[in-house]
């Protein structure tokens, strides 16, 4: 752990292979999250390459046996065939490129009888909505589809802007556990999620599923988070659940947030599982996969804050998670899509280069005044909080602008 703000290294690193800095942190358990939180950065190798580039690589050198891989997930669809009951398997999602892709091929290639399920975005863009719906009716799929209390969501979406930086955390949360309720409450057996973290850089005990055991696991990935936490300890935008309760709030305003308990999960022999174990998972592949078979459509102009105009467009918050990222870490949108790209051999490292030198670290404007208005405060108390997020060994002053002190083209 280092004696940097957020816990990363103080020396700045960019991958030699896929640009992507070593400032980037790998999650957390977003119950315990607040603004003293250390994050556990990805690593890098003697070589200097990142252990995402070392995952990816295993997925093209012929580390990997994917028809064994393949094997192993027909072998769980026949496992799970006379499954009682009308689905036997989640896929969380809200209808993107990934989910469409997981939830498309599940059923109509591995026989698979999926719910899909739908933890609805902070504000529907019109593309994201349009692609939901093609997800359903056109990709053809039962589908759950919850939208928690607007009024909790956008306060805690404030509190987490306010407290962590983190104007994300109630989404990330919602992704990553409400499917574990809904399996629980109808008595579904799997829940598939989608690529392995090691993609991006998290090194994982068990590359097949979420942890069970707190204690041995990724904090940002095990689906018992909640292990030894007290309710009135567990934290949401960074603000401890008693402290919303002090606030005339009620205890039943948050439970959808929270996962099942881990002695739940086990008594209904509930299992998750990472598509991206059993099969080669490339996102460029997902998404023309998901525009042929579910009708899913690109966003009609470039994003702000990147190059692209396929992936993360569902959500009017979507730009300021990225920018507010970019504040804390020092990585955007654009370095993080590259990247990517770079990794799975779509773009080179020097256009990748050019790509980050041109827009990363964009201010996300097309939804700046929807986004404030969510969270209820003003651009100038924005730009505040911007300058009070910084970490100092990442930026400096310069004639009263700021800017990075190391960048990947220098």
């Amino acid at each position: 752990m280092f004696n940097t703000k957020y816990g990363l290294p103080e020396k700045i690193e960019f991958c030699k292979k896929c640009l992507l800095s070593n400032q980037k942190p790998t999650s957390t358990n977003e119950f315990l999250h607040d603004s003293k939180t250390k994050q556990i950065p990805i690593e890098f190798n003697k070589e200097g390459i990142c252990s995402a580039c070392e995952a990816v690589d295993k997925k093209f050198n012929n580390t990997i046996d994917w028809k064994i891989r393949e094997k192993e997930l027909i072998d769980l669809s026949n496992k799970f065939k006379n499954f009682k009951g009308p689905y036997n398997c989640i896929v969380p999602g809200s209808g993107g490129k990934d989910s469409s892709y997981q939830a498309h091929v599940l059923k109509y290639k591995y026989n698979f009888r999926p719910l899909t399920i739908t933890w609805t975005p902070h504000l529907y863009t019109e593309i994201g909505f349009q692609n939901f719906q093609s997800w359903i009716h056109k990709g053809g799929f039962d589908n759950y589809l919850f939208s928690p209390n607007g009024k909790i969501h956008s306060l805690i979406t404030r509190n987490a802007l306010i407290n962590m930086f983190h104007p994300f955390q109630p989404f990330i949360i919602g992704q990553k556990f409400f499917s574990l309720k809904i399996a629980s409450l109808f008595n579904i057996p799997l829940i598939f999620y989608g690529e392995q973290p090691s993609d991006y850089g998290a090194k994982l005990k068990d590359i097949k599923r979420f942890g069970n055991d707190s204690k041995n696991s990724h904090p940002g990935y095990t689906v018992d988070p909640l292990s030894g936490i007290k309710t009135e300890d567990i934290k949401l935008g960074g603000k401890k659940i008693q402290e919303y309760l002090d606030d005339n709030y009620q205890l039943s305003d948050f439970m959808n947030y929270l996962p099942p308990s881990i002695d739940e999960l086990k008594s209904k022999n509930i299992e998750t599982h990472y598509l991206g174990y059993y099969l080669k998972w490339i996102p460029q592949e997902n998404f023309y996969y998901s525009q042929k078979n579910t009708g899913y459509q690109v966003n009609h102009e470039r994003i702000d804050g990147t190059y692209q105009k396929y992936q993360s467009i569902d959500d009017k918050t979507d730009g300021f998670f990225y920018y507010t990222y970019y504040i804390k870490f020092g990585i955007g949108r654009t370095m993080l899509d590259a990247s990517q790209e770079i990794r799975h051999g779509h773009i080179t490292k020097d256009e990748g280069l050019s790509l980050i030198k041109q827009f990363d670290g964009e201010f996300p404007k097309k939804y700046e005044k929807e986004f404030l208005n969510y969270v209820s405060i003003s651009r100038e108390e924005f730009d505040e909080l911007c300058d009070s997020f910084r970490a100092k060994h990442l930026w400096e002053k310069k004639s009263n602008r700021w800017e990075m002190k190391k960048v990947p083209w220098q």
